[in-house]
């Protein structure tokens, strides 16, 4: 059983960009994290990250497909800053029937106003916000204990 690990724009920027914020994992220690939960819980992890609204699009459809086919357990989703723009991926999301945890590495309520609304939260199974990194091992774990 698979489980998408999607990350959005500027996450591959994790390691470098505000550190003080998002802390020092670049998205490669975050993807060996998903990837070491998953296998613990018999998961495979396909860990993907765009810059570009369509590509997370395309991969959330395929999901959606590998989900239905009783063959993906759903994704655990960090949408970056489309989080608050994106109505095409909520509209994906729904379309598609995949499930998704939402996860964001800062508390994103203590930030900006702009950024307290997400159009993601309400096509979620859930949300994981300001744990830093740890939040993608608990959307991980939280997927198994909800399909059980």
């Amino acid at each position: 059983m698979k489980i998408l690990i999607l990350n959005g724009p500027n996450l591959n920027l994790l390691g470098t960009r505000e550190p003080e914020m998002y802390g020092a994992a670049s998205l490669d220690d975050v993807h060996a994290l998903c990837v070491k939960t998953a296998s613990s819980l018999g998961l495979e992890a396909d860990c993907f990250q765009s810059n570009h609204e369509g590509e997370l699009i395309d991969k959330i459809h395929a999901y959606g497909k590998l989900h239905r086919d009783g063959l993906a357990i759903g994704a655990v989703f960090n949408p970056g800053a489309l989080t608050h723009t994106s109505v095409a991926l909520h509209d994906a999301i729904k379309g598609c029937g995949l499930p998704v945890i939402e996860v964001h590495i800062s508390n994103v309520h203590a930030r900006e106003s702009f950024r307290h609304h997400s159009f993601v939260s309400p096509v979620a199974k859930g949300t994981i916000i300001g744990l830093g990194v740890h939040g993608y091992e608990l959307a991980i774990k939280g997927f198994v204990a909800v399909s059980q």
